[in-house]
């Protein structure tokens, strides 16, 4: 199963997709979680969840903890696959909570109550494809994986060859 989960190919194109859906969702967390970039910090988002949406803090702070650390997840490429249907489920359920009824398209002109979910979408799409591929190339779970790959071999000759000496 772990092999599973670390599995990928070192796909440059992978990796690309991978850091940029990780750079966009650790911002967004980084607002969420510390108040960076222009955000509020923990306790003001989770109070925002709570009152505006309605939604339970325990699912606000799983938000929070899906973007920034699935975000840095994403860039180092550990545990991406996680990381990905952390982004992908919270998209949706932003999709489902709140842009759906704005329409498809981002608020550009400022005429519209809210964004749209077209960058919603984008990102479930990038999240699904690191979730079917893996992180691709550069990434700790490439790594993870061809040390997975190498011990059982590795092993194997160590117990033959410890056979051949005696």
């Amino acid at each position: 199963m772990l092999r599973t989960l670390f599995r990928t190919d070192d796909d440059r194109t992978l990796t690309l997709v991978r850091v940029v859906l990780g750079t966009v969702m650790f911002a967004h967390g980084a607002q969420k979680l510390l108040g960076w970039f222009g955000g509020f910090g923990a306790e003001a988002t989770v109070g925002y969840f709570q009152q505006a949406l309605g939604v339970p803090a325990g699912l606000a702070v799983l938000v929070i903890v899906a973007e920034f650390f699935g975000g840095l997840g994403l860039i180092t490429g550990f545990l991406s696959r996680i990381g990905a249907a952390g982004v992908a489920a919270v998209m949706l359920g932003a999709v489902a909570m709140v842009h759906a009824r704005i329409g498809f398209f981002m608020n550009w002109t400022g005429q519209q109550p809210g964004e749209g979910f077209e960058f919603h979408l984008l990102a479930v799409a990038l999240a699904l494809v690191i979730l079917a591929k893996g992180a691709g190339a550069f990434s700790i779970d490439r790594w993870l994986a061809s040390r997975m790959e190498r011990a059982p071999v590795a092993r194997a000759m160590n117990v033959r060859d410890a056979r051949i000496a005696a």
